[in-house]
């Protein structure tokens, strides 16, 4: 019968065995190219999402004074194409993303310029804070911006700016670039150098076609423009007014008492206009304090007017007219309005719920 440290000497000559063996193992793993699951459960299958951004706020004050001294400075032309400066997430420091699947940029345009003509996959949006005086040419069509307007880009859609006037001007770029870099499906080309259009009308074609309210034009197919092309600031401003006045009246239509919002879509099929991108308005009575919400996928905010107070997980910042403020996925958010608060909204929620990973917990009032 073996004694004590034989049977000790046995077990630890066992144990050496088999971590040679283990070590052997990982070796053969790396070796292949290959990675066990049981050492990389938690950081491939979190408990929760864990985002690579962390929340941020960008100070308009900050911006178009430099977004001005690039105008001065930067000339817009062949290579880089666009004056557009973009906002780069803390967390983020190797990467120009607002988040890890947004975009977005102040683009500034001085007296007369014009940006040549491009198309890219990846989807776009211009969102207008100041000015008037620019025109993006979709397809050859001359949408006017002005403040407040939305203007989309539809990918692979040739598109082309011109700035008619002695005025500069800026707005936010939004686009779904990180998201088609991870997924490998980047295309870009050059269009003509020549402007396809100096016009600078009114209404463009797209316009006449499709903003007209609950009426689909029966000779037009909508695969032609996947979208209306301009969703104009006196239809949302009315849109959002109304609401708060039929609160009011006692009518429960807005998304909480004294927050109403709206959400652009494809008037043709009711859809988000944008197929990555969902772009939202909202407005807040002053005093109101929204819920707590937390929602897979990220979204930026743009303050159009007004001040109020965003908490963003433990972070506290009072927004105004222009700042901008990036939400990362599941991070709790509230919204408190000092004043009125207007506020454009854009997100990546198409593509969560296109995948069924959508998922939002909005938390009860205490």
């Amino acid at each position: 019968m073996p004694n004590e440290a034989q049977t000790d000497f046995e077990t630890t000559a066992s144990s050496e065995k088999e971590a040679q063996l283990l070590r052997s193992l990982y070796a053969d793993f790396e070796s292949a190219s290959l990675t066990p699951l049981w050492t990389q459960r938690e950081g491939l299958m979190p408990m929760r999402p864990e985002p690579a951004a962390v929340p941020a706020v960008w100070r308009w004050s900050t911006l178009y004074p430099l977004a001005q001294r690039a105008g001065e400075l930067v000339p817009v032309g062949r290579g880089g194409e666009r004056r557009a400066i973009a906002l780069r997430n803390p967390a983020i420091p190797d990467e120009p993303y607002a988040t890890p699947t947004l975009w977005a940029a102040i683009q500034y345009l001085g007296p007369w310029e014009e940006a040549p003509s491009h198309r890219h996959t990846q989807t776009a949006f211009r969102f207008v804070i100041e000015g008037e005086g620019v025109w993006t040419n979709v397809e050859g069509d001359a949408i006017a911006m002005c403040r407040g307007d939305l203007l989309l880009t539809p990918s692979w859609h040739f598109h082309e700016h011109h700035n008619s006037t002695g005025q500069p001007m800026a707005w936010i770029d939004g686009l779904d670039i990180p998201l088609v870099k991870q997924l490998d499906a980047g295309f870009f080309e050059f269009g003509p150098d020549e402007m396809s259009t100096h016009a600078t009308p009114a209404r463009s074609r797209n316009e006449m076609l499709w903003g007209h309210p609950g009426l689909t034009p029966i000779g037009a197919r909508a695969e032609t423009r996947s979208t209306l092309a301009a969703y104009r600031w006196i239809h949302t401003d009315r849109a959002l007014s109304e609401q708060l006045e039929l609160e009011l009246a006692g009518h429960p239509v807005t998304v909480e008492p004294g927050h109403a919002a709206v959400r652009y879509t494809d008037p043709a099929s009711g859809a988000d206009a944008l197929r990555t991108i969902r772009t939202e308005f909202h407005r807040l009575r002053a005093g109101t304090v929204t819920r707590t919400s937390r929602t897979v996928g990220s979204s930026v905010w743009q303050v159009f007017d007004g001040e109020g107070t965003v908490t963003l997980g433990d972070r506290r910042e009072v927004v105004t007219r222009g700042d901008l403020f990036a939400v990362p996925s599941w991070v709790p958010f509230t919204i408190e309005a000092t004043s009125s608060f207007d506020a454009f909204r854009f997100s990546d929620e198409p593509v969560y719920e296109a995948l069924g990973l959508a998922r939002t917990d909005l938390q009860p009032r205490t």
